[in-house]
């Protein structure tokens, strides 16, 4: 490599961009509010998972739809799928319900048509004795709605757990060989991207093999709205957002954990329901696109004198988030002397960029 190269292995092949697709399917198994003890001020789990229909959210119809997505993937000859139960409190359940999911699965596992299933849950909501059932059930991973380990914006979220509590549910489920998932709300209620930055870094060290990164909206129907319109509660802004989301991807994919999701999935019924808040539908490629910008500048930032680049050349994998979402990105690129002449994609698997001498 030339002297005068400046490099960086944040993207090597092995952990490529954008991060790799699951290796299996998931088939959800939607659970709203189901299980909840309280209702969080940010929630409405029914617009976000498009399950507004309360007749279809009995357990009984609940588990009759997976089984129906799961006759199907087996009847086109589809591979085994990962069943995930998603949307409540699931280790909270009822336990006449809990057990009617657990024999779901059982049954699942037996025929062949799952490999495993994931549940997501609250982290005051688990203990030793369920984690392991889960695990003899079937269970290889469970997602941990934490939110947030400051106290302040627990409280201020009224989650009814502290930062502590959080992470000894995250050791728990670590100590009971599962995987463990870690949700994270930045913008809600009490946090800061400072506060966001130092979750993300806790989060790590607490072993988190997933992260999850839901920015904070103003959903209708929920006690947020109420703030929000009393003017004592303003989510974080666009630019706000996306910069700290990039920073959080940055330091996850240093420590090689991914990052799964960035942003609510779209669903008409959410689209409807945002009054405020950083809502985009390319949430997660606009993050990535800021994340790559980072990286080359904060690399370029070395040089004494800040003098713009001679030329790049990126991994070809790159090539789709260069330039940002709708090349909101190229006047910034343009500003370390970057354009489509001077940018270059190949096979390398690092960022390799040359400052003008």
């Amino acid at each position: 490599m030339p002297s005068d190269c400046l490099s960086s292995a944040l993207f090597p092949l092995n952990a490529p961009w954008p991060p790799l697709p699951r290796a299996r399917p998931i088939v959800p198994v939607f659970l709203p509010f189901r299980g909840c003890p309280t209702r969080c001020v940010f929630c409405a789990q029914d617009v976000q998972t498009g399950r507004t229909d309360k007749s279809e959210a009995t357990p009984g119809r609940i588990l009759d739809t997976a089984r129906a997505a799961l006759d199907l993937r087996a009847a086109r000859g589809l591979p085994p799928a990962e069943l995930a139960f998603y949307g409540g409190t699931f280790t909270a359940l009822p336990e006449t319900e809990r057990d009617a999911c657990l024999e779901f699965a059982a049954a699942a596992l037996a025929r062949g048509q799952i490999t495993a299933f994931r549940c997501s849950t609250r982290p005051d909501c688990l203990d030793a004795a369920l984690l392991a059932r889960l695990r003899q059930s079937g269970c290889a991973a469970v997602e941990l709605g934490v939110q947030s380990f400051a106290d302040a914006a627990l409280r201020a979220a009224r989650r009814g757990y502290d930062g502590a509590a959080a992470l000894r549910a995250c050791a728990r489920v670590k100590e009971a060989g599962l995987a463990l998932g870690v949700q994270l709300l930045p913008g809600m209620p009490g946090t800061s991207p400072e506060i966001f930055l130092a979750d993300v870094p806790l989060a790590l060290n607490a072993g988190a093999d997933m992260l999850r990164f839901y920015p904070c909206l103003v959903l209708e129907g929920t006690g947020l709205a109420g703030f929000w319109r009393a003017g004592a509660y303003e989510p974080w802004d666009m630019e706000s957002t996306l910069d700290a989301l990039a920073r959080g991807w940055l330091l996850a994919r240093a420590a090689g954990t991914p990052v799964i999701r960035m942003g609510l999935a779209p669903e008409v019924s959410l689209a409807g329901a945002v009054l405020a808040g950083p809502c985009h539908p390319a949430l997660g490629a606009r993050v990535m696109s800021r994340a790559l910008f980072m990286t080359v500048r904060d690399l370029a930032a070395r040089e004494p004198g800040g003098q713009p680049l001679a030329r790049l050349e990126a991994p070809r994998a790159c090539q789709g988030y260069f330039w940002g979402h709708g090349n909101e990105l190229r006047p910034a690129w343009a500003g370390l002397g970057l354009g489509p002449r001077n940018v270059r994609y190949g096979a390398d698997p690092v960022l390799r960029l040359w400052p003008r001498p």
